[in-house]
């Protein structure tokens, strides 16, 4: 029964992922007294590195991107090794019309799409340059830009329904969201805290640069290790209760009392804890608006890297397909060759309803379209399907609607009596990405003294 017993702490975070750990970190090198509550048996929320074949591959985040000084230096203090991504050779774009190949970032289109493309890509990097990291909507444009989605910007303003559905497949996979779920001020906010659009989806000196060798979640498996006893799994919160001199949060079996408590849980699982007294009304409707991502990463496993033989990076971008993108996800010594589909947005979240065989073709189908027939024969196939795992409810970010900057948006950083939050969505650089949950860690712990 909660409540059985009661223990006193300095601060309980709330959930083990790396931004949780990052913050329990900071204040134990400070000498408070922290205890970290994760709901699964392991540490890591939304990475996840597991054996599938001859190697470690991520089920969750895996990629460390350029200028990502922060997630680098902890990889360098735990002695975990990188590599880069593969990326070398011809890239494959599917569309509804056929099959194409090209060179770069942007696929080969024709003189048209392809001006239609730059044009929007300019004026969302004047836009994004406009729009302050700390507080969206105090531009002078954030009220219009939070007023309308991104699809509504793609559909204004792209005459070429090529160049709309090129960019509306980028948006599908960096968020797990249709253009039309997210606000157009979000993305703008999303992107400059990257470094820009085409960093997000970029490989070499991009948010995918580089891949770890035994997983991402190594990363949190370190600091957890360091962190000891102090990490408690099979514990999920159920409740934060708070007054003038602390908070209580109560577990299945416990109740725990500390000076100050940070929830660092995606938005949605934050809402859906007993919250006493209520939240706030921002701050609810804030957490309430948050829509999971919806990602599934589905695994085809080879003998041979055959379209490395061939000249291909093994990266396709597909805009007619429930597979929105596909890259090489081969291990760092070539032992485990492997493609990387990713189904995204509305098709990651009927996916879990089909046949698991009807799945798995429709993934090995796009994969032969895009390489050849070799590609029908995986000798292992593995999916991921973030939206159906009941700690995280999707993947890989938490996404807000047009309208919400506007109504709730000052509510997302602030600190409810003595209740802060972490976790990559509340981050300032890098939101959504292990270097956002690192900041957003320690911006947690540095408003607790």
């Amino acid at each position: 029964m909660p409540g059985a017993t009661r223990a006193q702490h300095d601060v309980i975070v709330i959930g083990a992922g790396l931004s949780g750990l990052t913050a329990a970190r900071a204040l134990t090198a400070r000498g408070l007294d922290v205890i970290v509550l994760e709901a699964r048996d392991r540490v890591g929320g939304r990475t996840w590195s597991q054996p599938v074949g001859a190697a470690t591959f991520d089920l969750g985040g895996q990629w460390l991107g350029d200028e990502q000084p922060r997630v680098a230096a902890l990889a360098r203090e735990l002695g975990l090794a990188t590599f880069p991504s593969y990326h070398r050779g011809k890239k494959v774009l599917l569309t509804r019309g056929g099959r194409g190949e090209y060179d770069g970032t942007i696929p080969d289109v024709s003189a048209l799409v392809l001006l239609d493309l730059e044009k929007s890509l300019r004026t969302i990097d004047w836009l994004m340059k406009r729009v302050p990291l700390d507080a969206p909507i105090s531009s002078r444009l954030g009220p219009a830009l939070d007023a309308v989605s991104v699809g509504a910007l793609i559909s204004r303003f792209m005459p070429s329904r090529t160049a709309r559905r090129l960019v509306a497949a980028a948006v599908r996979v960096v968020f797990g969201a249709e253009p039309h779920e997210v606000s157009l001020l979000h993305f703008l906010f999303y992107a400059r805290s990257g470094g820009g659009f085409m960093k997000l989806i970029e490989i070499e000196r991009g948010a995918q640069q580089d891949r770890f060798v035994d997983g991402a979640q190594g990363l949190s498996l370190g600091v957890a290790r360091a962190l000891g006893a102090r990490v408690r799994l099979g514990a999920p919160a159920l409740g934060v209760a708070r007054d003038a001199d602390g908070v209580t949060v109560t577990t299945r079996d416990a109740s725990l009392r500390a000076r100050h408590a940070i929830v660092a849980v995606p938005p949605q699982l934050a809402q859906r804890l007993d919250w006493s007294p209520p939240l706030p009304p921002q701050k609810e409707q804030l957490l309430t608006r948050y829509a999971m991502g919806a990602t599934v990463k589905c695994f085809a496993l080879y003998d041979r890297a055959f379209w490395r033989d061939r000249g291909y990076s093994g990266e396709v971008v597909t805009t007619e397909h429930d597979v929105s993108v596909v890259f090489d996800n081969t291990s760092h010594d070539g032992k485990q060759p492997c493609l990387l589909a990713f189904v995204v947005g509305d098709a990651a979240r009927a996916w879990s309803e089909r046949d698991p065989e009807l799945r798995k073709r429709t993934v090995i189908d796009a994969l032969a379209r895009a390489f050849g027939d070799e590609a029908r024969d995986p000798t292992g196939y593995l999916e991921q399907d973030w939206s159906v795992e009941p700690w995280s409810r999707g993947c890989p970010v938490g996404v807000l609607p047009a309208g919400a900057h506007t109504s709730v948006g000052a509510a997302l950083r602030a600190p409810v009596g003595r209740v802060h939050f972490a976790g990559t969505e509340t981050a300032r650089v890098w939101c959504g990405y292990l270097e956002g949950a690192i900041d957003a860690g320690l911006r947690a712990a540095s408003e607790i003294d």
